[in-house]
């Protein structure tokens, strides 16, 4: 599941990344300032240099994050001892999603799933049901169809002239698409397309927040 591990060392040969951005979403602090996600063991996937995670756990979560790039985990630990918090930060692959320990509360995801391709997204979608406990929350946000970052259609490869990861590939997915992909695994609490000032302008975003269905 490997999408160009090289390619993003290489966008983290120094700190602050185009995506990076050292305040949480708005949408994530709505999720726990209004208790609808309460302090837990949690896993950020796809941390990048860590700041969604340094928040979560100066809300008093029990923070793991994991990041395929070892440099963006580097810039993130050095993040954590500055903000004076304690993360357990893991470069790995989310192929590798199965060979953690343990349950989670809740898995974040934010801006990760349109970087792993169709074929591997069943395997993702369903080893993170395996990791939630009991009623836990999943947050996915990842980009929809109809933004027009990189072109159009589903499938897009990042363009020389652009100021992140060029040359990988990245697919673009819609609202139903990601509602058939997460239904078998999960109870979707909420989910919609939303636009949000992020990375070079104004992009167009899936939301999905789930609960594991009991059993899984």
């Amino acid at each position: 599941m490997n999408n160009g591990k090289e390619l993003l060392e290489k966008t983290y040969e120094k700190p602050g990344a185009v995506w990076t951005r050292s305040e949480p979403p708005t949408e994530l602090v709505e999720l726990v300032e209004s208790g609808k996600i309460k302090p837990c063991k949690c896993l950020d996937v796809g941390c990048g240099e860590g700041f969604y995670a340094i928040y979560l756990a100066s809300k008093g979560f029990d923070v793991t994050a994991i990041d395929l790039s070892e440099n963006a985990i580097k810039y993130a630990k050095q993040n954590a001892e500055d903000a004076g918090v304690d993360v357990k930060f893991m470069a790995m692959d989310v192929a590798d999603l199965d060979k953690l320990d343990g349950k989670f509360g809740f898995v974040l995801e934010w801006a990760l799933l349109h970087l792993v391709m169709p074929e591997n997204r069943e395997k993702y979608v369903g080893d993170v049901a395996n990791l939630l406990n009991e009623n836990g929350k999943y947050f996915s946000v990842c980009f929809n169809d109809r933004d027009k970052k990189f072109g159009e259609g589903k499938l897009r490869i990042i363009p020389e002239n652009a100021r992140a990861i060029v040359g990988a590939k990245m697919y673009f997915s819609s609202s139903d698409e990601l509602m058939g992909l997460f239904g078998a695994h999960f109870e979707i609490i909420e989910s919609k397309v939303f636009e949000k000032k992020w990375v070079d302008g104004v992009n167009v975003l899936n939301y999905f927040f789930m609960e594991g269905k009991n059993g899984e």
